[in-house]
């Protein structure tokens, strides 16, 4: 099976558990909170958001394994896998804030196949597969052509266990902040990513991140003409808690800023 096909195919399954969500979110109730912590919230929504996936995507590749945020199944196949995070943007979620998305990668080895995240508020399906662009609802997406950071939206999102690296990350936001457009914070960093993807965002950076949160957004930025990295410009964003993504044509001057930041001590 081609990756497009995969990838077309997957994006129903992942919209069948946006559906689900959002008709949860209708006559959800925050006594059905599960905590992980003060900041890490899971529900019944996630777990079965992340059921109602596994079982489609088995259907379509039953050979591939699963790496998923609340572990209701063995990871099996790692060469080839599924990455999986059902509810990305929980907290939202629970409080009704209306942000939050259905995140599905597709690895083999290191590389990333597939790419998909399903907003569930605005029903947008940004996927993309390698080599094959980036696309919302059907329609192809590019990311901006803005030239510096001055003229820029940017976007992030604040670590919900470990903070190590608080006055790093402060001051990175505030340089930020200072000089260019704006800065965003939605709360998923799956949506931030595809938003770099479309154009609404130019560029955004976050660390602590697990790779279900990045994995299917990174491709389609990728895939829509824009760079991924760590903060040290290399490609360990995936398993390295780290993560700048831009329209590419700024890439290098955001990166700078991050990596000056980050290495202060």
């Amino acid at each position: 099976m081609i990756h497009e096909q995969i990838c077309l195919q997957a994006n129903e399954v992942a919209r069948e558990a946006g559906k689900f969500i959002g008709n949860e979110r209708i006559k959800f109730s925050a006594d059905e909170v599960i905590n992980k912590g003060q900041r890490d919230l899971v529900s019944y929504v996630d777990v079965t958001a992340e059921k109602m996936i596994v079982a489609g995507l088995k259907k379509i590749l039953p050979d591939a394994g699963f790496l998923t945020e609340e572990k209701t199944i063995d990871e099996g196949n790692q060469k080839l896998r599924w990455i999986i995070d059902p509810l990305d943007g929980t907290t939202n979620f629970i409080h009704g804030v209306p942000a939050f998305s259905v995140s599905i990668a597709l690895q083999q080895d290191d590389e990333l196949l597939i790419g998909i995240v399903y907003e569930v508020n605005l029903d947008e399906c940004f996927y993309a597969w390698k080599n094959g662009g980036a696309y919302c609802n059907g329609k192809k997406i590019t990311v901006t052509k803005t030239n510096k950071i001055l003229n820029a939206l940017t976007a992030t999102g604040f670590p919900y266990k470990e903070f190590p690296q608080e006055e790093q990350f402060f001051s990175a936001l505030k340089y930020l902040f200072n000089h260019s457009h704006g800065v965003r914070r939605l709360g998923s960093a799956a949506i931030d990513l595809a938003y770099v993807a479309c154009g609404r965002f130019d560029g955004f950076f976050e660390y602590n991140l697990n790779a279900w949160d990045i994995a299917g957004g990174a491709l389609i930025v990728q895939e829509a003409g824009g760079t991924v990295t760590d903060f040290s410009g290399g490609n360990n964003f995936i398993f390295g808690k780290e993560i700048l993504a831009t329209n590419s044509i700024i890439h290098e001057e955001f990166l700078k800023v991050v990596a000056n930041k980050f290495e202060q001590q």
